[in-house]
C-alpha cells in the first residue's frame, strides 16, 4: 500500500500555513525599523486578513464538517473537524500577540502626539465634552433594543460592532443590543491640547453610556462584540433555473450576495473577558463552540481607520512616520511621450508595477479607442478600482464604433457588486460583455488590440500577472508583457473566441491556458529539469503552493539533485529541507511595503532556459479550476529584467524570511550590506527613468499621431 504523502513529512496543511503567513504580516507591525504609521497599517492588514480567512476558509471547512464526512486533507491527513480545532488553537495566540503589538504601537503614537484614550482616562472637562456629543449627535442615531418574547433577536451583519449588555429586571434577564451607528465616525476627536491630538473610539463611548441607554434595567455585564459570518457563497449550487432555462449570471450573483449577509456565524470577537454565564449565552445564540470566541483586550475589533489616522498629524510629522513617498516611474523600455501601442509593433515591451507606471497601458487603451486603424479591443477583467479610467476608455471605444469585448468575472470575491456595476455601464456603452463560466472563474489578465496596418491585420497583446486595477497597480508588484508577436496574438484571438463560445478545451500554440493546458506543460518543464539532475535548475515566484501534483514534481526534482528556488509570499504546503525529499528546495517569503503578487516561472539556465509570466498560482484552484494564462518570454532584454527582480528577491536580507521544515519562518542571517529588494527595485526604477528623460530625444511624430494628440487633449 502506498504511503500517504503527509506521512513522508514534506507537506503541511494549507490553513495552518496561511496562519503562519499572517503572523509574518504581524511581524511587520512589530518591526521598529518600519515607520510607525505603517506599523498601524500592518496591524489593520493582519486584522482584515484574519477576517477574510474566517469568512472564507473557516466558513468552508465548517460546511464540510457539518456534513459529517470523513474525508481528509491530502497534504496533512486531517479531517475538516481536526483542521478547525487546530485553526482555533493557532488563532488564540495571534490575538494575544496582536494585543501586545497594538499596546506598544499605541504608546509610541501617543509619544508622537496622537493619543487614543479610554473613557476612564478622560479629564472632567473631556467627559463633559463627550457627554454633550453623545446626547446631541450620537444618542439620537442609536437603535438599541432588548431581546425577549416580543423583541426577537435581530440579524447581526458580519463584522458590524455592537455593544452587548446582560440586563436584569424583576428577576428576569435580557439581552440588550446597541449597534454602532454607521453615520457616526469611528473615532471621536477631543479639542486639541498643546498640539496633541486625542481621540476616543466610538465603541468605547457607547460601552460607557450603555447603562444610561438601558436605564430602566440593571446592567450585569457589557462588552463590545462582533460576529464573523461564513461568506463562502458557492455559485455552483444553482446552475440552472427551475424551468430549465439558463439563469442570468449577473442576477444569480446579486441573489447570492444577498444570501451571504445571512450565512452562519463562524467566530465571535469580544473586547474584554466575560463571565461563563454570558459566554454561554453567546454560544447558544450563535450556535458556536467556546473555541470560536476570541478576546481582544487591547486592539480594536475593527481597524479600518488605520489608513487615515495619520491625516490628524501635521504634515511634517506624518511624513516622518510614514514610508518615503514613491511615484511609479516612466517604464524603462518606453521613451517619455512615446506611444506604447506603436512601440509594441516594433519590439516586445515590459512593465513592472508598482516601480513603473500603469499609465502607459491605460493610454494605450485610450489611444486604441480613438485610433482609426484599430478595429477591436478585447479584455478580461477580474478586479477594477472603484474609479476606473480603463472603463471610461473601453466605453469610449465602443461609442466610437470599435468592436469591444469585455469578459468580466462577476465572482471575484468581495468585488462582486463592483463588477456587477461596471458590467452594466459597459453594456450601456455598447460593449459586448461576457460573464465567463458556471464552474470556472476567469482569472487571466489579457488584452488584445487588433488593428489594420498596410492592409494586413496585426495584433498587439498585453498579458500580465495582475489586475487592471489603477489603485492596486501602485501597491502590488506585478509584471506585464506588451507584444506584437503574431503567434501570441493568434492565440489571444483564439482565446477570446473560445471564451465567447464557451469552449474551455481550445488548443493554443504558444500560450499555456488553464484549466486544460497549463498544468501539464508546467509539470513537463519540471520533469525536463529533473532529467538533468544536478545540472537542472528551477526558479519560481508565485503567491501560494497547494497543488499536490506540483509538490510531488518539485520533490522528485529535488531528489534528483535539481536546485529548486521558490519565492512564495503566502501559503506553501511544501516543507523544504526535509531529508530525502526536499533537501534541494528553498522557499523565500517577502512581506514588505508592496504586496508581492507577480508570478514568474524559470526552468533551466542560459540559452536553454524557459521563462513564463502568468496569472496563475500553483494552487489547484488556479491550475485546474480557473481560466488562467501563462505566456513565454522570449525577449532577452525582458528575461534580464525578470531575473533582476528575482535576483533582488533572493538577495533580500531585510524583508525576506526563509521557510523551515517545521513550517515556521526565520530571518536570513544579517549581511554586511543589508539588501531590501523592494527598496532596491524602487531605486533602479528612478535611475532608469532619469536616464530615459535625458538619453534619447523624442522622435518626430507621424501626422496621425499629431492629430490624435491634438484630439486627445
Amino acid at each position: 500500500m502506498t504511503e500517504p504523502i503527509w506521512e513522508k513529512g514534506y507537506t503541511q496543511n494549507r490553513e495552518l500555513s496561511w496562519l503562519q503567513f499572517n503572523a509574518r504580516v504581524l511581524e511587520e507591525a512589530e518591526d521598529e525599523t518600519v515607520p510607525l504609521l505603517e506599523r498601524v497599517k500592518f496591524l489593520s492588514i493582519f486584522t482584515s486578513n484574519l477576517d477574510e480567512f474566517y469568512m472564507i476558509r473557516v466558513g468552508s471547512l465548517g460546511d464540510v464538517a457539518a456534513l459529517g464526512g470523513h474525508g481528509v486533507d491530502n497534504k496533512s491527513g486531517l479531517t475538516a473537524k481536526e483542521q478547525l480545532e487546530r485553526i482555533y488553537a493557532a488563532t488564540a495566540p495571534l490575538y494575544e500577540r496582536r494585543d501586545r503589538v497594538f499596546r506598544r504601537v499605541e504608546r509610541e503614537l501617543g509619544a508622537e502626539g496622537l493619543q487614543r484614550l479610554r473613557m476612564s482616562e478622560l479629564t472632567q472637562d473631556e467627559h463633559h465634552y463627550i457627554r454633550q456629543l453623545f446626547r446631541t449627535a450620537i444618542q439620537p442615531l442609536l437603535s438599541p433594543q432588548i431581546v425577549d418574547a416580543h423583541h426577537p433577536f435581530p440579524h447581526l451583519a458580519s463584522k458590524t460592532l455592537h455593544v452587548g449588555v446582560r440586563l436584569s429586571r424583576k428577576k428576569s434577564e435580557f439581552w440588550g443590543l446597541i449597534p454602532m451607528p454607521p453615520s457616526v465616525p469611528e473615532l471621536l476627536f477631543l479639542p486639541e491640547q498643546n498640539g496633541i491630538c486625542r481621540y476616543v473610539p466610538l465603541e468605547e463611548v457607547l460601552l460607557f453610556y450603555a447603562d444610561s441607554v438601558f436605564e430602566m434595567y440593571s446592567t450585569l455585564e457589557k462588552v463590545v462584540f462582533c460576529v464573523t459570518r461564513n461568506a463562502d457563497i458557492n455559485p455552483d449550487d444553482e446552475p440552472f433555473a427551475p424551468d430549465g432555462r439558463e439563469i442570468d449570471l449577473r442576477a444569480k450573483m446579486e441573489k447570492l450576495l444577498r444570501e451571504r449577509r445571512r450565512l452562519c456565524v463562524v467566530r465571535v470577537e469580544l473586547s474584554a473577558p466575560i463571565s461563563g454565564h454570558f459566554a454561554e449565552l453567546f454560544r447558544k445564540r450563535f450556535d458556536i463552540s467556546g473555541e470560536q470566541i476570541f478576546v481582544s483586550c487591547e486592539a480594536p475589533l475593527r481597524m479600518d481607520y488605520a489608513f487615515s489616522l495619520g491625516e490628524h498629524l501635521p504634515e511634517a510629522r506624518r511624513a516622518a512616520l510614514s514610508d518615503p513617498p514613491f511615484t511609479p516611474q516612466q517604464p524603462a523600455m518606453l521613451l517619455p511621450g512615446q506611444s506604447l501601442l506603436r512601440a509594441a509593433l516594433k519590439r516586445d515591451l515590459f512593465l513592472s508595477y508598482p516601480y513603473e507606471s500603469m499609465e502607459p497601458f491605460l493610454q494605450m487603451v485610450r489611444e486604441a479607442a480613438n485610433a482609426p486603424d484599430v478595429l477591436s479591443i478585447r479584455i478580461t477583467i477580474y478586479r477594477l478600482a472603484r474609479k476606473a479610467k480603463l472603463v471610461d476608455y473601453l466605453c469610449a471605444a465602443a461609442e466610437n464604433g470599435k468592436d469591444v469585448t469585455v469578459l468580466i468575472e462577476l465572482r471575484a470575491r468581495f468585488d462582486e457588486q463592483n463588477n456587477i456595476d461596471w458590467s452594466e455601464r459597459l453594456e450601456e456603452a455598447g460593449c459586448k460583455v461576457l460573464y465567463g463560466f458556471e464552474d470556472y472563474k476567469v482569472h487571466s489578465k489579457i488584452c488584445l488590440i487588433t488593428l489594420r496596418e498596410r492592409g494586413a491585420l496585426r495584433h498587439v497583446t498585453q498579458i500580465g500577472t495582475g489586475n487592471y486595477n489603477e489603485k492596486t497597480a501602485k501597491q502590488y508588484t506585478d509584471v506585464s508583457l506588451v507584444t506584437a508577436d503574431q503567434n501570441i496574438g493568434a492565440d489571444a484571438a483564439a482565446f477570446f473566441s473560445n471564451m465567447a463560445l464557451g469552449n474551455l478545451e481550445g488548443s493554443y500554440g504558444t500560450l499555456l491556458v488553464a484549466p486544460h493546458q497549463l498544468k501539464k506543460p508546467i509539470l513537463a518543464r519540471i520533469e525536463e529539469q529533473t532529467a538533468l539532475g544536478p545540472n537542472g535548475y528551477i526558479l519560481m515566484k508565485f503567491n501560494s503552493l497547494t497543488d499536490i501534483d506540483v509538490i510531488h514534481a518539485l520533490s522528485r526534482a529535488s531528489q534528483a539533485g535539481v536546485r529548486v528556488e521558490l519565492i512564495i509570499r503566502g501559503i506553501c504546503c511544501l516543507a523544504p529541507g526535509v531529508p530525502g525529499y526536499t533537501d534541494n528546495i528553498t522557499v523565500t517569503s517577502i512581506v514588505g511595503r508592496f504586496l508581492e503578487h507577480s508570478r514568474i516561472f524559470c526552468f533551466g539556465r542560459g540559452e536553454q532556459e524557459h521563462v513564463y509570466i502568468s496569472s496563475a498560482d500553483m494552487m489547484t484552484r488556479n491550475t485546474v479550476r480557473r481560466v488562467e494564462i501563462a505566456c513565454p518570454i522570449r525577449s532577452p532584454e525582458i528575461r534580464r529584467r525578470l531575473h533582476e527582480i528575482l535576483d533582488a528577491m533572493l538577495a533580500d536580507t531585510v524583508k525576506a524570511r526563509v521557510l523551515l521544515p517545521d513550517g515556521t519562518y526565520t530571518k536570513k542571517p544579517p549581511s554586511y550590506e543589508p539588501v531590501c529588494a523592494q527598496v532596491l527595485l524602487m531605486k533602479r526604477a528612478v535611475e532608469a527613468a532619469q536616464q530615459q528623460s535625458t538619453a534619447v530625444p523624442q522622435k518626430k511624430r507621424s501626422l496621425w499621431e499629431k492629430l490624435f494628440h491634438r484630439k486627445g487633449r
